[in-house]
């Protein structure tokens, strides 16, 4: 289905009740399933403070989503995992990995659907995403953090068995201690700048 290029709003009533201002309609989590799947951009308003309250929605698809038997795409393992990072320093990495490693797995699907069995082993398709989902990680880790990723690389240089020279040396814990002050710090103007925008 080709992707409508217009933004649907849906109005969310305090009665729960989604109404969708392009069809005129009332809909349900169902229906607003069935757009994602279609790729049909939308975002969700609640009707009386106008307030952008899709992500709200979107987990909620998701958790009905979870519910519906057989249907389940997030392990428990993973379930742990992403609750941990809740609070931690790696918070706001974690959003653009995923949706880094998403976009990157949506554009291979087609690839895992359509191989040929003889010519391609699923498994080694998805150890190939595997690696790819681990470079992605190196990369916003070094955009955040970049000690943690030259630690992350040296770590798998002395797996590939490179020299020892190419290796970076381990972070000096002066240095976290003053990129964790950083982080913090700029966490505190992030904050003032959303309440003065509230």
């Amino acid at each position: 289905m080709a992707r409508n290029t217009e933004t649907t709003v849906i109005k969310k009533y305090a009665n729960r009740r989604l109404y969708n201002t392009g069809t005129s309609m009332y809909v349900t989590l169902e229906n607003l399933a069935a757009m994602v799947k279609g790729n049909e951009d939308f975002v969700v308003k609640d009707a009386k403070s106008g307030e952008d309250i899709t992500h709200s929605v979107l987990t909620q698809i998701i958790f009905e989503q979870e519910n519906k038997g057989g249907q389940n795409l997030m392990p428990i393992t993973f379930l742990r995992q992403l609750i941990r990072f809740y609070g931690d320093q790696m918070q706001m990495v974690i959003p653009a990995y995923l949706e880094s490693s998403m976009t990157a797995f949506s554009r291979e699907q087609e690839t895992f659907r359509g191989a040929p069995t003889a010519t391609h082993n699923p498994v080694q398709l998805m150890e190939a995403q595997v690696r790819r989902n681990t470079e992605l990680f190196r990369e916003a880790m070094g955009m955040f953090n970049p000690f943690v990723a030259n630690a992350l690389g040296g770590a798998d240089a002395a797996k590939r068995g490179a020299p020892a020279a190419s290796q970076p040396k381990a972070a000096d814990p002066d240095d976290l201690a003053a990129m964790r002050d950083q982080l913090a710090e700029m966490q505190k103007r992030l904050e003032a700048l959303d309440a003065k925008k509230g």
